[in-house]
């Protein structure tokens, strides 16, 4: 028996990992990479109805924590991405989670119709992305009532596939929205987005580094809030979690699982450690697992809620 196995909305997963939305996530040859070397799952990188250019370079800039992006959500469209999606299915069978986003709860509708013809096996709504809050206004996460309109849009429109919602800390009560996201029909929960936006100056030029100027924050910087609002998530609903922020080594994917989450998404720690950490990730986790005479992850899940210790 894999000790890795993991279950997310009723989807088998053979490793915990998920590959997060926006990394290495644009075309099926990246996808397939990500799932060969080890990842449970690959998720695109966010994609709208209509092609969508993104913010110019420089738009992504590693610091010390991290890494702060104003990628903008740059994508081709629904329509070339789900020639993407239909090669990804053909070469590769690890579960498949489409990403997507929209300026209005009818366009997320729209959205999710197009892209279950990719027969996904889940589909994540990002409703939180700080880098575009000027253009949209006010992020879905922030409001109750706007992420319960996204919220039934897309599960309308989804058919059978589950409807997992990425929750943003940019909000009054992360667990008041993952009771608004269950209550209105979500399967899972994701959390969380970049946090942020932050900026970065070039004291040599006196001038910000991004050409956008801010741009959200990712990395180990933020592994701890990511930490906390999954405890705070699971507190709050029974739904499956995706935990994500700030993952590159085993003993952080097992904070967040400990914390309440299902399975962990990795992205910016791929820049530093390359595809490569879905399979130390993995190692790490089996050997923690036989160290303590743990039999899956299902037994460490929730840990911090109980009483004792590992």
């Amino acid at each position: 028996m894999n000790p890795l196995v993991v279950q997310i909305a009723g989807i088998a997963l053979e490793s915990p990992l998920v590959l997060a939305s926006g990394v290495l996530g644009t075309t099926a040859s990246s996808l397939r990479r990500v799932a060969q070397a080890g990842a449970g799952a690959v998720t695109t990188k966010s994609c709208s109805l209509a092609a969508r250019a993104g913010h110019p370079a420089p738009c992504v800039l590693p610091w010390p924590g991290g890494l702060i992006n104003a990628v903008g959500l740059s994508n081709p469209g629904v329509e070339a991405e789900l020639e993407e999606l239909a090669e990804y299915r053909r070469t590769c069978a690890k579960p498949l989670f489409v990403s997507i986003f929209a300026g209005s709860a009818d366009e997320f509708g729209q959205l999710a119709r197009r892209v279950v013809e990719a027969k996904p096996d889940l589909i994540e709504v990002n409703v939180s992305c700080p880098n575009v809050e000027s253009e949209f206004g006010v992020p879905f996460a922030a409001d109750p009532e706007a992420c319960g309109r996204v919220t039934r849009a897309v599960k309308e429109n989804a058919g059978a596939v589950p409807v997992s919602i990425k929750l943003s800390v940019q909000c009054a009560s992360l667990a008041r929205m993952a009771v608004v996201c269950q209550q209105n029909g979500a399967d899972a929960i994701t959390a969380i987005n970049t946090v942020g936006p932050g900026m970065w100056i070039d004291v040599g030029t006196g001038r910000p580094t991004l050409a956008n100027k801010v741009g959200g924050v990712s990395g180990p910087a933020i592994l701890p809030i990511a930490v906390r609002a999954v405890y705070e998530i699971r507190k709050a609903v029974d739904l499956p979690i995706i935990g994500t922020g700030g993952v590159s080594c085993a003993e952080d994917a097992l904070q967040l699982i400990m914390a309440g989450a299902d399975a962990v998404g990795v992205g910016s720690g791929v820049y530093a450690g390359g595809v490569e950490l879905f399979g130390e990730i993995n190692r790490g986790l089996a050997a923690f697992l036989k160290e303590r005479g743990f039999e899956s992850l299902a037994q460490v899940k929730g840990l911090a809620h109980r009483e004792g210790r590992a």
